[in-house]
């Protein structure tokens, strides 16, 4: 993604990936410094080890204890997690509106929690937090007291289990989101929600999934006519620009990049 559009801007840069552990991340993050590194992506299990290493943190990430992206500064390094961005971003691309709206979120994993931290930053009203209880959902209790404190949503924590509470909070969602692996090889033919008549019209349904292009969650929804209903190539592009925006601060080319990545890759 990121090679693609340093190319296409004339940008010199070059985005390289290299295989970091928990036990060498303070190396790695020595490295950006001494090597002079415009920054970095961070992927799992690196996101909150390297928190700790990082000279400030953005809003989300300070909340969430999670860094996905580091812009270097001089020597200043700054965590960022930008894949709340990217889902909030990918709503707005399709005209939905986000302020003072309710969001009915399934999984309380990675994404979901950047998720739920930046849809609170960003102006939902409410949030209806649903995961099943185990150790994520403890987590994840914590994580809404912490939204609760710092920003004006509300967020609830559900367990995903309550299936009629899982209903009724539909009922009244402007946007429902499925950040749970369901939908995703090998569970294609799976779906949280079988039932259309779960969801109305107007809403709108989000799977983070984006191969297959279209779910069975997906599915359910247009059979009931919803009205916007979203895979996740737009939240993976909007997080990849958002982090792109940071360190070279320009744009991505969005639509470039998704024609040259993504539409050669079988959905």
């Amino acid at each position: 993604m990121h090679n693609a559009a340093f190319d296409k801007l004339g940008i010199n840069y070059a985005y390289l990936s290299f295989d970091v552990d928990t036990d060498t991340i303070k190396g790695a993050v020595d490295a950006i410094r001494v090597l002079k590194m415009r920054g970095a992506n961070v992927s799992m299990p690196n996101k909150r080890a390297v928190v700790q290493y990082m000279d400030k943190l953005s809003p989300a990430a300070e909340i969430i204890q999670a860094v996905n992206t580091i812009v270097n500064d001089d020597g200043i390094l700054t965590g960022h997690n930008t894949d709340g961005i990217g889902f909030v971003q990918s709503l707005i691309d399709e005209g939905i509106e986000v302020k003072g709206k309710k969001l009915v979120l399934a999984g309380a994993g990675g994404a979901g929690t950047a998720i739920a931290t930046q849809a609170a930053l960003d102006g939902f009203s409410e949030i209806a937090f649903f995961n099943r209880k185990n150790a994520r959902f403890e987590n994840a209790r914590i994580l809404s007291e912490k939204i609760n404190q710092k920003t004006d949503c509300k967020v609830t924590m559900h367990d995903l289990n309550d299936k009629d509470d899982f209903r009724k909070s539909l009922e009244t969602a402007d946007v429902y989101c499925d950040a749970t692996s369901v939908g995703m090889a090998p569970m294609e033919e799976m779906s949280l929600i079988e039932d259309p008549a779960w969801f109305h019209e107007d809403m709108a349904v989000c799977d983070i999934v984006y191969a297959p292009r279209t779910t069975k969650l997906m599915k359910v929804a247009k059979k009931a006519n919803v009205r916007h209903v979203i895979n996740g190539l737009g939240m993976v592009l909007n997080q990849g620009a958002a982090a792109f925006e940071l360190w070279c601060n320009q744009k991505m080319p969005i639509e470039y990049v998704k024609k040259q990545v993504f539409d050669e890759v079988k959905m």
